[in-house]
């Protein structure tokens, strides 16, 4: 019975054969009421392919989109061979239209949805989709879920922008590497252009669409899915559309990005910043031509234009600032190569030596400890001594309140200056993004990093200064002298006898006011405040700048900007922790900073020279003073073990940074 009906029904649409004589662009005008003779329809259970074949395997098949059956129809032929070659071949029209349930069927059909087999969700789900899911590749899920949070899934007046038929079609999916594909890469350009027709338009024109379809051109151009990838589609303003196509890009050209991304442009537009240069306001997005080529943005004749679309004020020599610097291309960028080069050199060297000087200093002092025996469970065992605990009940002032201000001004200037310049020298760790999220973005950055660059600045020069006019009044004050910061023989004297002892070839130094590794710390903040704030000045102020400097000037800036807050970093938070905090006599805190007093005893321990002096000259008696209270020795630690933990925690970062992604 059921094979007569569908005779019936075979005969019926041959008889209406006229209405197909314009081939697959005509229409069948289809009354949805017409049901099997004598109401018999088949239901789900029953309905094989070929049930369906009936109706949309006729060429030509189709429904008018409105009542007036001359408007636009809607074609319902499905090429069967061609469906069976696609990678949905092996699935039945009814695993698709789950809302069939006997033919025929329903007016209006539910919009296939794609997700309900590409990601598993809810409940409901048939036995035979869960066994394709488990053998699914995970990265279908992962690029459908891509393609959820995109702009193609938002909706615009409650329409979809783009579902996945729009791009895959309904029936003849194939894998994105197949030439049928509607997705293969040289297909891609005509598939979106569907929708984006002038951006269409524009890349025909562009170096990446001009060799699109000239196979025997060496160039292998970009394709949409090249830029913008297939499914993490964002709107053009967001911040993950720009970090997707700069990847993209990399894809081809991966020095330019490299370069790019190391430049003040790269970094912070890759943390949001959208006041500076992305790839797209360079390189025309769809409109990109090639630098010697006049239509390019870049071109000689154009990059001046370019420039003053951000830099208003920028002179034609600012016009030489290396957008793609690479510091290993000598002929392109001597000066930054050279630049980079010393500067490596110094940071090596410096790492070197004083990283040598600690382990050394560590390892000489634990084997300098006496032994003590030790009772444990009624057996003595000989231990190195712990650490001696001074308790005079006299205290000698070594720093007055003053120095204090100003060493709680560097400590919380230098540590704000880390975070935020750290999160900018490293932009694509996950630590630098969650922290520019939790900030609320580069601006308010930007606000803490400068505001803290002054903080930085006027605790380093106004000190200097200050001191330089203190010292300037005293007539007597010997300039090479022991209470003098500036190197004197006695600091080489010291630190080859320091280096003996290290070796156990002879007597540690009997250090004066100031040791040789205190006067290196004191130095280099004024070294590294002076690069830094100059370097940082200069990028700070580049409108003003750019109207007089060359603009590899601002390259150089940005290479010795970071590199120094680098050395900086490894040097403060490892080697002058270290010196005052970490080694065996000083572990794990030295609150002389923070109280402004030694123990006399521990004085006489770690100053025996000065010791000996002020006693000799009757200055010692004038600067004892009482030990400082429970309370403040209790904030001392509470203050001292903050700032440590804090710098190593930045300390942490940085070297996960470097780790990741190296220097330059």
């Amino acid at each position: 019975m059921k094979h007569f009906c569908l005779c019936i029904v075979a005969a019926l649409l041959l008889a209406t054969s006229s209405v197909f004589a314009a081939g697959e662009s005509s229409a069948l005008s289809v009354d949805d009421s017409i049901t099997l003779p004598g109401e018999i329809k088949l239901q789900k259970e029953d309905i094989t392919e070929a049930d369906c074949q009936n109706c949309h395997g006729v060429k030509g098949f189709a429904v008018p989109l409105t009542d007036d059956t001359a408007a636009a129809t809607r074609g319902l032929y499905v090429d069967e061979r061609q469906l069976h070659q696609g990678v949905h071949g092996n699935y039945s029209c009814l695993d698709c239209h789950v809302d069939i349930e006997a033919l025929p069927h329903k007016d209006e059909l539910l919009k296939v949805d794609c997700k309900t087999c590409h990601i598993l969700q809810g409940e409901g789900t048939s036995p035979e989709r869960s066994s394709w899911l488990s053998r699914d590749s995970m990265d279908i899920v992962i690029q459908t879920k891509h393609y959820l949070q995109s702009v193609h899934a938002e909706k615009t007046d409650n329409k979809v922008n783009a579902n996945c038929a729009d791009c895959h079609t309904a029936h003849y999916v194939f894998k994105s590497d197949n030439t049928k594909a509607t997705t293969y890469r040289l297909n891609a350009p005509a598939t979106c252009g569907n929708c984006h027709a002038e951006e269409l338009d524009e890349y025909r024109h562009s170096i990446h669409g001009a060799t699109l379809n000239r196979p025997w051109l060496e160039i292998d151009s970009a394709s949409c899915t090249d830029c913008h990838s297939a499914h993490e589609i964002s709107a053009k303003e967001n911040l993950q559309s720009h970090r997707v196509i700069t990847e993209q890009c990399a894809g081809c050209h991966s020095k330019e990005v490299r370069s790019y991304k190391a430049t003040t442009h790269g970094q912070l537009a890759w943390l949001g910043d959208e006041e500076v240069a992305q790839c797209k306001d360079c390189h025309s997005p769809h409109d990109t031509h090639k630098v010697t080529e006049t239509a390019s943005k870049v071109s000689k004749e154009n990059i001046l234009e370019t420039c003053q679309q951000c830099h208003e004020d920028a002179a034609k020599e600012f016009t030489g600032f290396r957008a793609h610097a690479d510091l290993g291309d000598f002929e392109r960028n001597p000066e930054m190569y050279w630049l980079g080069m010393i500067m490596m050199v110094i940071i090596v060297l410096t790492l070197i030596f004083f990283y040598t000087h600690s382990m050394l200093w560590f390892w000489r002092e634990m084997k300098s400890r006496p032994y003590e025996s030790v009772k444990i469970d009624g057996k003595r065992f000989r231990v190195r001594a712990k650490r001696i605990k001074h308790d005079s009940g006299v205290h000698f002032r070594r720093f007055s309140w003053q120095w204090r201000a100003n060493h709680w001004a560097l400590a919380l200037s230098v540590m704000t200056l880390t975070l935020t310049g750290m999160v900018v020298m490293f932009p694509d760790t996950a630590w630098a993004m969650f922290i520019i999220q939790l900030f609320g973005g580069p601006a308010t950055f930007g606000i803490i990093h400068r505001t803290a660059a002054v903080v930085f600045l006027i605790a380093v020069f106004g000190h200097g200064i200050f001191v330089l006019i203190k010292l300037l009044k005293d007539k007597d004050f010997d300039w090479f002298g022991p209470d003098s910061l500036l190197p004197r023989k006695k600091d080489w004297a010291d630190m080859k006898a320091q280096f003996s002892w290290f070796f156990a070839k002879g007597e540690p130094p009997r250090f004066d006011r100031w040791a040789y590794w205190e006067k290196f710390d004191y130095w280099a903040v004024y070294w590294g405040a002076f690069v830094i704030g100059l370097s940082g000045l200069i990028l700070w102020f580049s409108p003003f700048f750019s109207q007089y400097f060359h603009g590899w000037v601002f390259n150089l800036a940005t290479l010795a900007h970071g590199l120094e807050a680098f050395l900086a970093v490894m040097t403060l938070f490892v080697v002058h922790f270290f010196n005052n905090h970490f080694r065996p006599s000083k572990f794990p805190l030295d609150t002389v900073m923070f109280t402004g007093s030694w123990d006399l005893e521990e004085f006489k321990e770690e100053r025996p020279e000065e010791y000996e002096r002020l006693k000799a000259s009757g200055e010692l008696e004038k600067r004892l003073v009482e030990p400082p209270s429970e309370k403040v020795k209790t904030v001392s630690y509470v203050l001292g073990f903050t700032l440590l933990g804090i710098g190593l925690i930045l300390l942490t970062l940085v070297i996960i940074g470097f780790i990741q992604n190296g220097l330059v």
